[in-house]
């Protein structure tokens, strides 16, 4: 396989890697060290349920676009290491991996956006400076490939 190619489906793999990340912060999935975000950003009443209301289909969007990556990913995968690998195959599924990141990566823009009208300023850069901290590091395949 072409290193291009190879450069290509791990940056892929990072951006993955930190929707995940970037998810998991969202939902506060770690509820002993992560208090959830309307907490963390020290929402009102009124800001709860308007967050709440925003997240809703954003949510279940992005999980069905993770569902719909991991489905190209699989079949990417079993087809480089196929007897014979079908290289259109490959770039086929590469190619619709990186249509649906697309589509996540601008889900992701549009929530914070929406995010963003219901926040003071003060909030917007708790939030801002959260997402700074979350780490953009190796994926998944890099680690795999580390001694």
């Amino acid at each position: 396989m072409k290193p291009r190619l190879l450069r290509t489906l791990l940056a892929f793999s990072v951006l993955i890697n930190v929707g995940v990340l970037g998810a998991a912060a969202y939902r506060g999935l770690n509820t002993d060290a992560f208090p959830g975000l309307p907490r963390y950003l020290g929402l009102d009443v009124t800001q709860t349920r308007h967050w709440h209301e925003a997240e809703r289909n954003f949510l279940v969007q992005l999980a069905d676009g993770t569902t719909a990556i991991e489905a190209h990913r699989s079949r990417m995968i079993r087809a480089i290491f196929a007897e014979s690998p079908d290289l259109a195959q490959i770039d086929a599924e590469r190619i619709a991996i990186a249509a649906l990141q697309e589509i996540q990566q601008k889900r992701v823009i549009e929530q914070l956006l929406r995010e963003r009208a219901l926040l003071d300023a003060a909030q917007r850069e708790r939030l801002a400076a959260l997402l700074l901290a979350q780490p953009a590091g190796p994926s998944g395949v890099e680690h795999l490939h580390r001694d």
